[in-house]
């Protein structure tokens, strides 16, 4: 099987959980299929062109990347504040992109091509009218006009809420482009799924999970005698859904736990702090770390995960990660949406400051309640490693080639 894997990042290295799923998906794609990963990559002097870099994971399959600017110009922020586009997509628009696909496709041999979510819609007419006999899927990563639309809700300030409300009315209109475009969709949960079939109930959408290399971060939890003391936070922390959530932790939440458990310290642990988490450093107990080179020594200390967010879409692979690392997980209902958990079993959840506080200050070391978080959570994840979500994706693909090949047979 021959896979073009469309993208609008280079997943190597591995930096937030969007570079995590494409880069688990590729890799899989790479031991079973013959893989032509396209992705695009920001450069801050603002050159442009295109190379083939390869990525060492991934064997001898073909990598090609996309240099665009990293910056937005003026004419494209024109465009997005009074066009029919929004500027977070106008931002993926290349020349370049254009003319691989256009010599890749020009001898229409892949079976499939893979297009990962909203920010390739640019160019999914063009491949569907290029790659006739290609099976066209659309990996959603979330839902993007559902995240902008709550982000309206949780934004300070009337002209940051105004932007956000038209950029989701833009987002869903250019959704259903690709709602009508590919032939089939792949989403992160099963309510992911619903609300799409809820817009058109004959799509073809298969459920395919966020994953986590389970082996990988089960050597997290073997050190036996740690001091846990920490609450941990791991996500990229320029991303809005995560800076919102622990500004609101460190604002409305910390100062409870602080009074409640003078003992714990809180580690927010991921690339790319804003200005804005960079100042919680000035809380007493909070330490940032910034970008490190990997997260899964930060879990051997760590008595629970805090998962306090209030805007996202997807499922977390922060929670995955945390439960096959063996540390129980506190999440909000919606930081935990989508993924086969139970509050109480496998996770606690909380949605008021006072509740959150309360969980994490009832939570002891080694007490029965952490044990018995720690061993239902890893039994959650045995679901949600990446090799079972690859298999399930192969599996998907053959399936769905079949009956697209039924429908074209001539009668």
């Amino acid at each position: 099987m021959r896979v073009l894997y469309v993208t609008n990042r280079i997943c190597w290295p591995v930096t937030s959980g969007a570079h995590l799923r494409d880069f688990h998906v590729a890799l899989h794609l790479s031991r079973h299929a013959k893989l032509t990963y396209l992705g695009m990559d920001s450069t801050d002097d603002g050159s442009q062109g295109v190379s083939e870099e390869p990525i060492e994971p991934f064997g001898d399959a073909r990598v090609i990347r996309v240099r665009r600017s990293a910056g937005y110009t003026p004419g494209k922020i024109l465009r997005g504040l009074i066009g029919p586009r929004p500027l977070n997509l106008l931002h993926y628009d290349s020349a370049f992109m254009v003319q691989q696909l256009e010599q890749l496709l020009a001898d229409d041999s892949f079976d499939v091509v893979q297009i990962e979510g909203i920010f390739i819609v640019s160019y999914a007419k063009l491949i569907r009218r290029l790659a006739r006999r290609a099976l066209l899927n659309c990996d959603w990563h979330n839902i993007e006009s559902e995240n902008m639309s709550r982000y309206a809700e949780n934004s300070p300030g009337l002209p940051r809420r105004l932007y956000a409300r038209r950029t989701a009315s833009l987002l869903r209109k250019e959704e259903n482009v690709l709602l009508q475009t590919s032939d089939t969709h792949t989403v992160c949960s099963e309510r992911e799924r619903q609300e799409l079939l809820g817009r058109n109930p004959n799509l073809r959408i298969e459920v395919i999970p966020n994953g986590v290399d389970v082996a990988s971060f089960r050597s997290s939890s073997s050190e036996t005698g740690a001091v846990r003391r920490n609450l941990l936070f791991v996500g990229a922390m320029h991303y809005h859904a995560n800076v919102d959530g622990i500004r609101f932790f460190a604002r409305e939440i910390w100062p409870t736990i602080q009074r409640l458990r003078t003992d714990l310290q809180l580690l927010v642990v991921g690339a790319d702090p804003t200005a804005e988490v960079l100042k919680l450093r000035d809380q007493p107990g909070i330490t940032v770390t910034g970008t490190v080179d990997d997260v899964r020594p930060f879990y051997r200390d760590a008595l629970a995960a805090v998962v306090p967010l209030r805007v996202g879409g997807g499922t977390r692979l922060k929670i995955l990660e945390a439960m096959a690392a063996g540390v129980p997980v506190i999440s909000t209902t919606l930081g935990a949406e989508g993924l086969d958990v139970t509050n109480g079993t496998d996770i606690l959840l909380a949605d008021s400051p006072k509740d959150f506080a309360e969980c994490v200050a009832a939570l002891q070391p080694d007490s029965e309640l952490w044990r018995n978080l720690v061993e239902a959570g890893k039994k959650v994840v045995r679901n949600y490693d990446w090799d079972v979500v690859g298999d399930k994706l192969l599996s998907f693909y053959d399936s769905s080639r079949a009956a697209l090949n039924r429908q074209t047979v001539p009668q």
